[in-house]
């Protein structure tokens, strides 16, 4: 009998250890990911409060109070961490005019958007990665310029991960660049972003991947009272908004509705994510935004640019665009003891583990297209190497036409592949992975002949 038990324990430690699944985490980006500070998120957080408001329309000229002081003080932060860059992060504040508009504008308003650009070492490399957050703060009116708006959560929650993420990742170096922006106008609707966004589509910029940080670091939701901090929302398009009519006939006819660059863009979010930052799960929302609400990443898709807004699971509105009171009772307001820091800490790491394995790893694959000439039961890809990088190889991904997520990978060292699954039942996409395992985003195929 012991003998037989034996037998049994030593057969399933077999089919466990068989069974598992090997994550593989580059040296660099873990340590990133493990350098994300509590202390340094709260500090960021506790000296945007005390600007008192940060309304865009606000003081611009004060040191210490209104959105002037903040943006200023954030490109001081960025000039600081500039220092242990050898030269490679700048910082700056590009500032824009906007005349009256009748709705959220009543005068000239000079509006700033606090800017750091980590320069990429591969001159030949165009690529573009940017991080945002909102500066701005509101209360209940959003015309209100004096009152205290703390903005503690919305958004200096997304803000703070965007100034840790260049305190981290200015000390190395990575092949593409990486622009750390603070955008200000998000409550007066996106004006920041989109002039940031306009600017880009205009000089041509190659923007490779956007995240929005809007609202990062609350674990509570009013009115169900949920409290978790184990789950982390990223929005994203389905159908481009830009150059559908283009687009459409080929995205209906092979069924590609779910696989815009945004969507595909937070896929990878998701698998990055989850790869290196513990206790959390990246849930994808397969909207654009929220109902009745804006973010930052709208102006870049609306231009072109793959983009998400990444945001808290639960929303707290007792806590969001509120004036300081207590009411039955409750306290309203986004004040900074309303928040989670560990949650924070948690989805500023996502975001660096993503910006580090998108800015490490070789571009996309060229030219990437499905063999339909023949009917066949199996699926033959074919592609280019990257235009920049040094490649390892590349991974064919699949899935189910209902899935949410890529099922499979499958590697190879060419740039051809035929795999024995019917092109007419799955999804593909093709990576380029570089030397040390960094994959680029999927790149979905076109029909070839």
């Amino acid at each position: 009998m012991k003998k037989l038990y034996s037998c049994l324990l030593l057969t399933f430690i077999a089919f466990s250890a068989q069974s598992q699944t090997i994550i593989n985490r580059s040296g660099n980006i873990n340590e990133m990911v493990r350098s994300v500070n509590q202390d340094s998120l709260k500090s960021y957080i506790t000296k945007m409060v005390a600007f008192g408001t940060r309304n865009t329309l606000s003081d611009i000229k004060s040191k210490t109070k209104g959105i002037g002081a903040a943006r200023n003080w954030v490109v001081a932060k960025f000039n600081q961490f500039a220092k242990q860059s050898d030269g490679r992060l700048t910082a700056f504040l590009d500032t824009t005019t906007f005349q009256p508009d009748g709705k959220r504008i009543d005068k000239p308003t000079l509006l700033g958007n606090a800017v750091a650009i980590l320069k990429g070492t591969d001159a030949s490399d165009k690529r573009v990665y940017v991080v945002s957050g909102h500066l701005d703060s509101r209360v209940t009116d959003v015309m209100n310029r004096t009152s205290d708006a703390p903005g503690a959560n919305d958004d200096g929650s997304g803000v703070a991960g965007v100034i840790e993420a260049a305190r981290i990742m200015s000390k190395y170096k990575f092949a593409a660049t990486i622009i750390f922006v603070a955008v200000s106008g998000e409550e007066q609707s996106l004006l920041g972003s989109g002039f940031m966004a306009a600017k880009a589509k205009k000089e041509g910029w190659n923007i490779d991947a956007m995240l929005n940080n809007d609202m990062i670091g609350s674990n509570n939701s009013s009115e169900t009272q949920i409290i978790d901090n184990t789950r982390l929302r990223v929005f994203s398009e389905g159908l481009p908004s830009y150059e559908l009519d283009k687009n459409a006939k080929s995205i209906r006819q092979f069924g590609l509705e779910n696989d815009g660059k945004s969507r595909q863009l937070a896929r990878y979010v998701k698998e990055i994510g989850e790869r290196y930052v513990d206790q959390l799960e990246v849930k994808l929302i397969y909207r654009n935004d929220r109902f009745l609400r804006g973010g930052d990443h709208t102006p870049f898709v609306e231009n072109g640019f793959p983009a998400v807004r990444i945001t808290e699971m639960n929303e707290n509105f007792e806590h969001q665009h509120q004036d300081l009171r207590t009411e039955n009772g409750v306290r309203y307001g986004d004040l900074q003891e309303f928040m989670d820091f560990e949650y924070l800490r948690k989805n500023t790491a996502v975001n660096i583990a993503v910006l580090a394995n998108l800015a490490t790893a070789p571009s996309t694959p060229t030219d990437v297209k499905i063999d339909v000439k023949n009917l066949s039961n199996s699926s033959y890809l074919y592609w280019k190497a990257p235009a920049n990088g040094t490649v390892k190889g590349y991974y064919v991904l699949m899935r189910e036409t209902s899935s949410a997520v890529w099922e499979k990978k499958f590697f190879t060292t060419a740039t051809e592949l035929r795999i024995p699954y019917s092109k007419d039942n799955y999804l593909f996409a093709v990576q380029s992975v570089g030397q040390d395992g960094n994959e680029s985003l999927p790149v979905v195929p076109g029909i070839g002949r």
